[in-house]
């Protein structure tokens, strides 16, 4: 199911609680393929998008799906509302930033009682400012060890993939 903009929608799927992916402005085809077979494999309740992310009809995003795309719920929507609709609904946004928190300390909403929104960033520039001042808690990736001098960073579907299998495990 695709849809783009349809407000009353959205509200009533958050309203539901749940555990929810936003992503930031993916353009990689086969980030957004993997994505979506991520979220199928943890029981995403719905992907959201920004407007100017990558085409879900994409061929290469199809393909990267293998299949998921058509389990999976995706939104093209306005990022910042559909966050600050989640808040007043009392859940919480979490977003993956390199100065963020250490993921695997934090106590963590896992959306069972309320909506939760786990945004994902550009793959080269990450969560753009108008959707961080929105993210209610930042989170961390740590490397391993912890002073670890490796890649600058994780690719986009690979920190999505690690982040929500750290929320769902604690269900």
């Amino acid at each position: 199911d695709i849809y783009v903009d349809e407000p009353k929608h959205l509200k009533s799927l958050l309203a539901e609680g749940g555990l929810f992916l936003a992503l930031d402005t993916i353009r990689d085809p086969g980030n957004l393929g993997t994505i979506l077979r991520i979220a199928d494999w943890f029981g995403i309740k719905a992907v959201f998008a920004a407007k100017d992310t990558v085409d879900v009809f994409n061929p290469k995003v199809v393909q990267a799906t293998m299949g998921a795309i058509f389990r999976v719920k995706m939104h093209y929507v306005d990022l910042p509302e559909l966050s600050e609709l989640a808040v007043n609904l009392g859940g919480n946004v979490y977003g993956t930033f390199l100065d963020g928190r250490n993921l695997y300390n934090l106590d963590l909403q896992t959306g069972v009682e309320s909506p939760v929104v786990i945004v994902i960033g550009n793959e080269s520039d990450g969560i753009s400012d108008e959707m961080a001042k929105v993210v209610t808690d930042r989170l961390y990736i740590p490397p391993y060890p912890a002073d670890s001098p490796g890649s600058e960073s994780l690719n986009a579907a690979v920190a999505t993939a690690i982040t929500v299998a750290e929320f769902r495990r604690r269900i």
